[in-house]
């Protein structure tokens, strides 16, 4: 590692699991902080595996997607474990009766939203009425007091938004458009016990995942937990502090974010989200990015950057536009923001996710902030050319190396869709049939210098198309996929064994502690 790089934290092999808590098993709809949350873990120790990657955990609103949240700070309350509520005397067994008819292969949020808000409600009125805390989460009001800078105005937020009918914060009243006005507001006052419901979540939410955390970190296992670089214009952040990103006076964005016309679009996305007044920002060191980077530390081992070019230069495009093709290239914080990191946070261990239009000047940034990229098997092969950045020959030490990510097709699913020709450069170049293709990535994945491989849980059940968890550009229908409990039993029995194998062969098994640890009750 060059000694004039600012981050130099990765340095052992090993190999980790890409699976976003939504698509575990469960009985409820859903994939939640419970008992197959601790048996995933269970399954990659026993996989001599040392990484689990998951996507954001954020409290997620139109589509779903954990990408577009309603805070940056703020957890999905989708993902609280309702069963461990029981023995607290929250819920009833028979209070998750209809939740239990959900299917067990795919998240339906349609029913998720009608049925699992109304049982999270019920057991926010148990526990008001009891007005004790839960031991194992801590104290509540202590919890309260540590996160009150985000999350007092979350809740006002949330249950503002309830009031409204769901509507985006710039639809409603003038008094209600401003934080500073409405919080001390006759109707915020009304719904105080609303916003006491949503801080009770909160606190249900990140008590369940400090246990599920620490479970994975005493069973040698970190957490890979994804920063989305922007937030949502629908979000609290933005609501309550519009002199963080490019907002006009009505609080109304100026310009927003997205990708320029190429090869995939000739229009470019818009994805919409509010700018950042990357000025501003600087001048006071950073400070909410900073303590949202902290946030992070909290929740995950390492965090990895989403769209780390936008740190160099974003796409900017004039608010109101059809499409992106009329943005502009703006530089943003640069190195300047991973210096002040350093200072503020030196021990940070982060991932550049520098996937996409990556320029000289971006890759320039990422070799003086140090951070390992990402490289992905599937890209790899997309042309004739030896000189292919993502093939396993050309990659270097520190880089995180993936067959496949969340917004990827499956690996059968991608080589069933590819050329003959592309097909026939997998096959030459791994020197394989293509009859196994996920195995055969996996293998090639462990087998290259990049210092983590990340194998997503899909491709180590051998899945098609049908299982892919994300499709960018499609409004509906992602993050619904799920495993079932049968597909990790029947993986426990087939493919443990040979991951062990495989992460001994490659260097990849990290010292396991002396003692394995045993679940968390609830």
């Amino acid at each position: 590692m060059n000694p004039s790089t600012l981050f130099s934290w990765l340095q052992k092999r090993g190999a980790g699991v890409l699976l976003h808590p939504t698509s575990l098993p469960g009985d409820t709809g859903i994939g939640t902080f419970g008992e197959d949350a601790f048996n995933f873990i269970e399954f990659l120790r026993a996989s001599g595996i040392s990484y689990w990657q998951l996507c954001s955990l954020g409290a997620t609103g139109y589509g779903d997607s954990p990408y577009q949240c309603f805070s940056a700070f703020a957890g999905n309350p989708y993902l609280i474990d309702l069963d461990s509520l029981i023995p607290h005397g929250f819920l009833k067994s028979n209070d998750l009766n209809d939740l239990r008819q959900l299917a067990d292969d795919k998240v339906d949020y349609g029913r998720q939203y009608y049925l699992r808000w109304p049982v999270l409600r019920l057991a926010f009125k148990r526990f008001w009425s009891n007005g004790s805390s839960v031991s194992e989460y801590g104290n509540y009001d202590t919890f309260k007091k540590e996160n009150a800078e985000w999350l007092y105005p979350f809740a006002c937020f949330m249950a503002l938004k309830g009031h409204f009918k769901a509507q985006s914060w710039v639809d409603w009243g003038s008094p209600y458009r401003s934080y500073e006005k409405a919080k001390d507001s006759d109707l915020v006052k009304k719904i105080e016990e609303t916003i006491e419901a949503h801080l009770f979540f909160q606190y249900l939410f990140f008590g369940q995942w400090r246990q599920l955390k620490r479970f994975a970190n005493q069973n040698g296992i970190q957490v890979i937990g994804d920063l989305p670089l922007y937030v949502s214009l629908d979000s609290a952040d933005v609501w309550a502090q519009p002199e963080l990103f490019k907002l006009d006076k009505m609080h109304r964005p100026t310009s927003v974010a997205g990708v320029p016309p190429d090869y995939f679009s000739s229009t470019g996305q818009l994805w919409g989200n509010p700018l950042y007044n990357w000025n501003y920002l600087k001048s006071n060191a950073y400070s909410w990015w900073m303590n949202r980077l902290r946030h992070n530390f909290k929740l995950y081992d390492i965090v990895r950057l989403d769209h780390f070019r936008g740190f160099e230069s974003y796409w900017e495009v004039p608010f109101g536009s059809n499409d992106a093709r009329k943005g502009k290239w703006t530089r943003g914080p640069g190195l300047n923001f991973f210096t002040q990191l350093k200072k503020q946070i030196p021990e940070a261990q982060l991932i550049a996710e520098d996937l996409g239009m990556i320029t000289p000047r971006v890759r320039e940034l990422l070799a003086k902030t140090g951070l390992p990229g990402m490289c992905v098997l599937q890209f790899a092969f997309e042309d004739n050319d030896a000189n292919n950045l993502y093939l396993p020959h050309n990659v270097n030490a520190n880089s995180v190396f993936y067959t496949g990510t969340h917004d990827n097709d499956t690996t059968w699913g991608w080589y069933r869709s590819v050329s003959k020709e592309v097909k026939h450069r997998v096959r030459q170049y791994l020197g394989v049939s293509g009859d196994d293709i996920a195995w055969d990535f996996v293998r090639a994945s462990y087998a290259t210098v990049s210092r983590i491989a990340v194998i997503p849980m899909q491709d180590l059940l051998n899945l098609g198309t049908n299982s892919r968890l994300n499709s960018p550009g499609r409004t509906f229908g992602n993050w619904q996929w799920r495993y079932t409990r049968e597909a990790l039993s029947n993986i426990q029995q087939s493919s443990t064994s040979h991951l062990k194998e495989l992460g001994a062969i490659y260097g990849r098994i990290q010292a396991p502690p002396s003692i394995p640890k045993k679940k968390i009750p609830n």
